[in-house]
């Protein structure tokens, strides 16, 4: 299927959509129903145990993202600005909060007229710190409890006390969630959503590795849109059940040698977060490029092969503390090399987003050891995820076709 631009859809978008359409319903039941709890979880935060306790699940980094899609969180910025919050801070933060503040959300579409009210906030700050601070913002204005885990940076060894450390606060978790949801904790039901989020992961994986195949069945922008059910419903059947029809579409594609990019010259890897507010611009002018974004670090950040349902909360714990935000450069460096090799990469852009340094790993020097290490070449490019004015698309689209034209020199 085409969109009349060289955009080759994926079919099971229309599933994706019912997928995500129901989610939101579940929301703003449970947020309407007087015997319904709601949670409000970081990313990469504790969603498994919260789904096992019978919470409904709100992100609001997902939310956020939507925002930026939108186009309207230029909009929304100056409002936390002038609130008290630094123009340097996290775009979603502000973006999100402004847009509270003016009451407005791309959830109507979806039959919610505001964020659905949270009955306690749960957060892991392996994303960040600035989940804590974004988190809080909420939890003082609706009145209710907060509760996060803190885990180290900068982790070069995932040890055993530092595996222990952190599975801890997860346990620490239980006493504290039970009173909101009126729920025992059962650990049999952790351990099932634990299981699925396994197996769902175990799908994104393999979904992801259909960019193996040359040439590739999905691009980077198909897989930031895709990628919403493992966010968001990652210890569900419901992700589960998704990933499954998504996967056999790319596989029928690798039959067919279908491709994402119809005429793939080039193979690029995308180091950092999505430009949300210009993706279905980027994804037209890399396809009008010949070029398929074919791995990034960001939409592997949702794989957690470490989940044991035998063992929950230490393989929770490992599994999100191994995430590659949390380690070190020397660890980081490793990951990239390997993408580089596996997913046969001709160059790499990073994406420096202004409000994200934690996101971006350009700033310390990781770009030229890579390139010394593996002699595949990069660009920088400044911009941020959802603030439009770091980023400059003349100069952008610019640096990128120079890019491009290089490779082909190299080749």
């Amino acid at each position: 299927m085409s969109d009349g631009n060289g955009i080759r859809k994926l079919e099971s978008v229309v599933r994706l959509k019912k997928t995500m359409g129901d989610y939101f319903t579940r929301l703003r039941q449970a947020a309407e129903s007087p015997g319904r709890r709601v949670a409000w979880c970081s990313s990469v935060g504790p969603v498994e145990l919260l789904y096992a306790m019978d919470f409904e699940v709100y992100f609001p980094e997902n939310h956020a993202a939507m925002i930026g899609v939108s186009k309207k969180a230029a909009e929304y910025i100056p409002i936390t600005n002038a609130y008290g919050y630094s123009p340097d801070v996290c775009s979603y933060l502000t973006s999100d909060i402004g847009a509270f503040l003016k009451q407005q959300t791309p959830l109507a579409k979806m039959g919610l007229e505001s964020v659905p009210k949270p009955d306690v906030l749960v957060y892991n700050t392996n994303q960040c710190r600035e989940v804590a601070d974004w988190f809080n913002f909420y939890a003082k204005h609706f009145n209710v409890p907060i509760m996060g885990i803190s885990t180290p940076l900068n982790v070069a060894e995932v040890s055993q006390s530092l595996v222990r450390y952190i599975s801890l606060q997860f346990q620490e978790l239980v006493p504290k969630l039970e009173p909101v949801t009126a729920e025992k904790f059962d650990p049999d039901k952790f351990k099932n959503t634990v299981r699925l989020s396994k197996e769902t992961c175990a799908l994104w994986r393999k979904v992801l590795a259909t960019a193996k195949h040359h040439p590739s069945p999905i691009n980077f922008f198909d897989a930031c849109i895709h990628m919403g059910p493992i966010v968001v419903m990652r210890g569900t059947r419901y992700a589960l059940d998704y990933y499954k029809v998504l996967l056999a579409e790319l596989e029928t594609r690798i039959k067919n040698n279908a491709a994402a990019v119809a005429s793939e010259k080039y193979r690029l890897y995308w180091e950092g977060m999505p430009i949300w507010f210009k993706l279905s611009t980027m994804a037209k002018l890399f396809d009008r490029l010949q070029t398929c974004i074919a791995a990034s670090t960001y939409c592997s950040s949702w794989i957690f092969d470490d989940l044991d349902p035998e063992n929950p909360f230490d393989s929770s714990a490992l599994a999100y503390t191994k995430l590659f935000i949390v380690r070190s450069e020397n660890v980081k460096q490793k990951i990239l090399e390997k993408h580089l090799q596996e997913f046969s990469i001709d160059g790499i852009i990073y994406h420096d987003a202004k409000t994200c340094p934690r996101n971006s790993n350009n700033q310390h020097g990781l770009q030229v050891r890579l390139y010394e290490k593996t002699d595949v070449p990069y660009l920088e490019i400044d911009g941020d995820f959802n603030d439009s004015r770091c980023y400059s698309e003349e100069q952008s689209v610019i640096a990128i076709e120079t890019f491009i034209d290089q490779l082909a020199m190299r080749k």
